[in-house]
Formats: C-alpha cells, sequence, structure tokens
C-alpha cells in the first residue's frame, strides 16, 4: 500500500475511479460505501494503520474528499495550504473565521475542549472545521476522548509541520499548484477519474 501511494504520490481514501486506499485494501473494487463491503473491518484497520504512518498525511486535497499524500509531496502541499490565497478565503462562514483565528493564535485545538461562543450559533464547530479542511487551511485529525466520544485535533499547517519534522525549502506556490495539477491529470486520464483540485 505504502508503494503503491509513493508511486503515485497520492491515493483518495475511496473513490469510484481513481486509485484509492480502501479498493487496494479491498483487494478489488468497491461498490457504495466499504462500510457494508464483507471486508469492511480489515478496511477499517488499515486506514487506521495508514493514518499511523510517519510518511502519510490524510487531508481534503482532491474533489473534497479525503486523500493520502506521500511525504514527498508534502513540501509542494505545505506551499500551497500556507498561502493563504483568495480561494481559500473568499466567502468563509463567521464561525469559519473565528475559528481560523484562534487556531492561527493557539497553533492547535481539541473540539471536544473548545468553548464554541453562543454568538455563533446555531453554526456548529465541527461545520466551520469542515469548512477550514476543504480550504486547506487547517489539518484535522479525528481522535477517541476518555469517554469514547469522536473529537478532533485541529492545528495549523506550521505547527503540523513542526510536529511532523519537515523543514525543507518549500518551493514556490504556483510551481506546487502545476506538480499536483499535472499529477491528477495523469491520474484522471489513466484511470477516467473527475478528480478536482480546490483552486481550480
Amino acid at each position: 500500500m505504502v508503494k503503491a501511494l509513493e508511486k503515485n504520490g497520492l491515493l483518495l481514501q475511496t473513490d469510484p475511479s481513481l486509485p484509492n486506499a480502501a479498493s487496494l485494501l479491498a483487494a478489488g473494487p468497491i461498490r457504495g460505501s466499504w462500510w457494508v463491503h464483507p471486508r469492511a473491518n480489515e478496511i477499517f484497520i488499515g486506514l487506521n494503520q495508514l493514518a499511523d504512518h510517519e510518511d502519510i498525511l490524510f487531508t481534503k486535497l482532491v474533489s473534497g474528499k479525503v486523500t493520502l499524500i506521500h511525504r514527498r509531496l508534502w513540501p509542494d502541499f505545505l506551499s500551497i495550504a500556507t498561502t493563504r490565497e483568495a480561494w481559500q478565503k473568499r466567502g468563509l462562514s463567521p464561525g469559519a473565521r473565528y475559528l481560523l483565528r484562534t487556531i492561527d493564535q493557539e497553533g492547535m485545538l481539541r473540539s471536544n475542549e473548545t468553548q464554541w461562543p453562543k454568538r455563533l450559533e446555531p453554526a456548529k464547530l465541527g461545520a466551520a472545521a469542515r469548512e477550514l479542511e476543504t480550504r486547506l487551511l487547517i489539518h484535522s485529525e479525528e481522535f477517541h476522548t476518555k469517554k469514547g466520544a469522536h473529537a478532533k485535533l485541529l492545528e495549523g499547517w506550521t505547527h503540523w509541520a513542526e510536529h511532523v519534522s519537515l523543514d525543507s525549502v518549500l518551493p514556490p506556490p504556483a510551481e506546487a499548484k502545476q506538480a499536483f495539477e499535472k499529477l491528477l491529470a495523469k491520474l484522471n486520464e489513466a484511470y477516467g477519474g473527475k478528480g478536482r483540485l480546490p483552486w481550480e
């Protein structure tokens, strides 16, 4: 699996056409949700193992879906994610803007320990976090609390880069975008996919 990711540079977590981790773990194509696949338990365990791998980043890059990115592409990705271009900030909801400011100030936060301001209700923290994820403005990682509930660790990319020891020189954003555009165009053509990147 890691070799396939290193070769392609990226894999979708699941997709009907493009190379994806769920189908590789199931050893065949998956119709519909992998949660109802006969090998769902193996897929679940495999995805968790991949999420713990030091050379794999899970983020919402292609078509707003969870995408696995190999370490060799992290400098390109980080260059794009930290640029704060217009496509990342345009039309953000008040809740998303508030959450981004908080993460910028704190470096990271846990959703289960964060007090959500009443003035932003009925907007929810989870929705604001998803909005920021799809704009590549934050890194998000799910975890289980001591009580067994699902929660998310949300962090800024600079904070994330420090704890994964990524100290490479970042390429110019335009060059980094072009690298991902060429890679995805090649995969789309080879597999009949319709993947798109958030700035396109």
